[in-house]
């Protein structure tokens, strides 16, 4: 299959483009950070370009590729230039998909690339659209359970998703929590915690923050075969148990030999942070596990995946891939 990833250089990007590169082909867009790789093609375009009238950038991209699958990652994912900049980041994570599905949606059918019925679209949403008051013990958020998003970046992720599916019924639209390894070394939490603890300073994690992350080359796989089963409309993609951060703080710093008690436990409240974050995402994915006949990994899972892949040198790797 052409896999067409957006967001390319991104954490999830990066490592989808390069997992789903070892059995297929792969075209990754990137806008401002460029990547030095041969594992697969790269083209730099800026598709908020895509969005102005007039304009068929997003269109001929598609028409130029013309890919089976389309992975949409790219986004303005830091929440707190959300905050500050809301006009661009409704560019970004709202307008460009809603464009990027409506014109997946024309080439169904019209390219001749040999793919049943023409391009698929995956489209990367949050579990930040919720506002995280569920209580812990009601067992975690369902994909059809109401949403409440707190902040800019919750609530254009939100319409990201009505806009996508309304352009393309058949697209998926998969939420997500990720950890893993970048090429800046600073683009998960997980390599927050690592790299401090490494460097032996001081930090602190959430005591009551809840999330349930998964490893993003888990995540590439699982979305190559959710694409691969024809799946469509909304799923939830996150381990199966969840961690408050501090927590997961700590088995991090167990697993590289760290001192944990480098972290201290602190409340959200106490934080002063500049956006809202929503409490406890504890996320219920019997959905997606049903469709793909198997469970999801654990938090656990996950971050012994993240240790092995440091041992094997393979952060070093994706650093090289930096255009400085």
């Amino acid at each position: 299959m052409r896999i067409l990833v957006t967001g390319a250089s991104g954490l999830l990007g990066v490592n989808l483009a390069l997992e789903a590169a070892r059995q297929h082909e792969v075209v990754g867009v990137v806008n401002q950070n460029l990547l030095n790789t041969s594992a697969f093609d790269i083209r730099q375009v800026d598709l908020t370009e895509g969005v102005e009238p007039g304009s068929s950038l997003i269109e001929d991209l598609l028409a130029d590729i013309q890919p089976d699958w389309v992975i949409h990652c790219a986004a303005q994912a830091n929440i707190d230039i959300c905050e500050k900049e809301p006009e661009q980041a409704r560019r970004q994570n709202v307008e460009v998909p809603r464009r990027l599905a409506q014109a997946v949606r024309a080439a169904q059918g019209r390219f001749s690339n040999g793919s049943a019925g023409g391009p698929r679209l995956l489209h990367v949403s949050t579990d930040a659209v919720f506002d995280g008051l569920l209580p812990l013990a009601a067992g975690g958020y369902r994909e059809a359970d109401p949403t409440n998003p707190q902040g800019v970046y919750a609530f254009t992720k939100l319409e990201a998703e009505q806009a996508v599916q309304q352009a393309d019924p058949s697209a998926l639209v998969v939420r997500v929590n990720l950890i893993g390894w970048s090429t800046s070394g600073k683009r998960s939490l997980a390599e927050f915690f690592y790299s401090n603890l490494r460097a032996g300073n001081p930090i602190r994690g959430f005591r009551d923050i809840y999330f349930c992350p998964l490893l993003v080359n888990d995540l590439a796989h699982i979305f190559i075969q959710m694409l691969e089963l024809r799946l469509s409309g909304l799923y939830h993609a996150f381990s199966r148990d969840c961690s408050s951060k501090y927590d997961f703080g700590v088995a991090v710093a167990r697993r590289f030999g760290f001192d944990p008690g480098l972290i201290s436990p602190i409340s959200v409240n106490d934080a002063r942070l500049s956006a809202a974050r929503s409490p406890n995402l504890n996320m219920r994915t019997d959905k997606l596990a049903l469709a793909l006949n198997r469970p999801l990994p654990s938090w656990r899972d996950s971050l012994e995946k993240f240790y092995q892949l440091q041992q094997e040198g393979y952060p070093a790797s994706l650093l090289k891939m930096q255009v400085h």
